[in-house]
């Protein structure tokens, strides 16, 4: 990636991060917790993609992606009532 290209994603970053600290839904919401006692901390995970126009994103076409799931994973989604396939249910 060209220094050029890495600035623009970092000032894309900035200006992601920006927006968010000043939102004033979020931040409504950010006080009210603090005043519930809580002390609050957001961790936001985003991919952004970059392509030359005319060139086509994405992984290649010769490579099958390896999908793994943890037990962290699968915490998450059995508390979302999401069972995996040859799990037993425990209902």
């Amino acid at each position: 990636m060209d220094q050029r290209l890495k600035d623009m994603m970092k000032e894309l970053g900035e200006a992601i991060n920006e927006s968010l600290s000043d939102s004033e839904p979020i931040s409504r919401v950010v006080s009210q917790i603090k005043e519930g006692g809580y002390d609050v901390f957001l961790v936001l995970e985003a991919t952004i993609g970059v392509s030359k126009q005319g060139e086509v994103a994405g992984t290649p076409q010769d490579s099958d992606p390896e999908f793994a799931i943890n037990d962290h994973d699968v915490k998450f989604l059995k508390s979302l009532r999401i069972r995996i396939d040859g799990e037993e249910s425990s209902d």
